[in-house]
């Protein structure tokens, strides 16, 4: 399957399962936007959830934030986004559409109508807006580009209140908006998008060793979510193609079906951004160890980790089609621990009262393992195995007359079903319930 071809039918998937919808669809849509359906929900919450755990609350070191997105636009100075966050457009003269110029080839011509582009200029990405009533160069500010602003410029309030012993990290999750020239790939590329972001604190001369760590952690949670080794990459990124505020960066790039491209970042941003808001705001940001009796400006390792690119990831390596029982099948073999539902629950007829009842007793007790299970009793129950196949439930499990004690020797049993390959067993309430318990530890 081609890599266009695999494209398509993860977006149409996406669409028809519940995952993610164009934006503002029923208007004629609006670039660069999509909104996330009840499966998508589910499984953006399940990748945040499961980063939080293992980068916060998994660690003593490492403190929760959720700053506002609207900042004061000093703050945008002192880190360049005002003067410098920018990608270079062109016009064609002839149809008018803008085009990142770093992404076209050296010939000037259009590649939508064939005309003459103009000259590459600057755009700066962010976009403004204006707080208060009135509307004048005073009351401009931004939709924040990036989540680290929040953390820079809390720094101090997270150092005063908690007392945190150096190196330790300030965390996040939350939304980020770039009025990008040319959003693409579906989810790859949006205008408002969501990012989960550490910065993490320490003494200059312990960069490096913390650099390593965070890379280690990245390369565990991908594994956590079910990327494949094999399609995750470490770039280095040249010197001359560093971001000003960064001495070192490795990007982990993926294998989309589109290409390999940037999937994380890891970024050693020095003392930059903390010395650059202490001089435009007049606030002292700097650290007292206590113990050594010194006090520093501590320098900067960002894991930088797109959510929504990290959903596309999973949904490409999770897309599968083969043939079960004679026929054509597409799933989706999400790890157990992202997976959108955990289990299904169904009862063989849905027009068997005592049937169902039986099944809602068995729901009602797995659900004390995990609240995402689900309940289907509508269809045959062959079609109830392939749509929970195609939004990646790991297990089926249908409550029939021998659960009830047809044969008594298979009373208060079920069949679990697995989804990667279809097959089928007869087991225990108890035991479908420790399944689904190891399956998510």
């Amino acid at each position: 399957m081609t890599g266009t071809k695999l494209m398509e039918k993860i977006v149409s998937l996406a669409k028809r399962r519940g995952f993610v919808y164009p934006g503002s669809e029923i208007y004629g849509g609006l670039a660069g936007t999509y909104d996330y359906g009840p499966m998508g929900v589910l499984i953006k919450n399940n990748i945040k959830d499961l980063w939080w755990r293992m980068f916060v609350l998994g660690r003593d070191d490492v403190y929760g934030l959720d700053a506002a997105v609207l900042m004061n636009p000093m703050a945008w100075e002192a880190s360049g986004h005002v003067s410098g966050f920018s990608d270079p457009l062109v016009e064609c003269e002839k149809c008018k559409r803008r085009f990142r110029a770093d992404h076209l080839d050296e010939s000037g011509i259009c590649p939508e109508c064939g005309g003459a582009l103009g000259k590459p200029r600057q755009f700066n990405m962010m976009f403004k807006t204006h707080v208060g009533a009135t509307e004048d160069e005073s009351s401009i500010t931004f939709l924040r580009p990036e989540t680290a602003g929040g953390i820079f410029v809390n720094f101090k309030n997270v150092v005063d209140t908690m007392h945190p012993k150096m190196p330790f990290g300030i965390a996040q999750v939350g939304k980020g908006f770039r009025n990008e020239i040319a959003p693409r790939d579906f989810i790859f590329r949006l205008r408002e998008f969501e990012m989960m972001e550490v910065e993490y604190f320490v003494k200059p001369a312990e960069w490096e060793r913390s650099f390593e760590e965070w890379k280690e952690a990245m390369h565990a949670f991908a594994e956590a979510i079910g990327l494949p080794e094999e399609h995750l990459y470490e770039l280095e990124v040249a010197q001359e193609d560093l971001a000003h505020y960064s001495r070192r960066t490795v990007d982990f790039e993926f294998d989309f079906p589109f290409g390999r491209k940037e999937l994380w970042g890891l970024a050693y941003r020095t003392d930059f951004d903390l010395l650059a808001h202490a001089k435009m705001s007049g606030t002292e940001l700097s650290y007292l160890d206590e113990e050594a009796k010194e006090r520093f400006v501590p320098h900067v390792i960002e894991p930088s980790l797109g959510v929504d690119r990290t959903v596309l990831a999973v949904l490409a390596s999770a897309y599968r089609e083969d043939e079960l029982g004679g026929e054509t099948r597409t799933y989706l073999a999400f790890s157990p621990k992202v997976a959108p539902v955990k289990a299904m629950v169904s009862p063989l007829l849905k027009n068997k009262p005592e049937l169902v009842a039986k099944a809602r007793e068995v729901l009602a007790e797995l659900r004390k393992i995990h609240p995402s299970i689900a309940w289907d009793d509508n269809g045959n129950i062959g079609k109830r195995y392939r749509r929970q196949d195609e939004i990646g439930t790991p297990f089926c499990i249908t409550v029939d007359f021998d659960t009830l004690g047809e044969r008594p020797e298979l009373k208060d049993t079920v069949t679990l079903r697995h989804r990667d390959t279809g097959q089928q067993e007869r087991v225990a309430v108890a035991e479908a319930g420790k399944r689904i318990r190891e399956a998510l530890a």
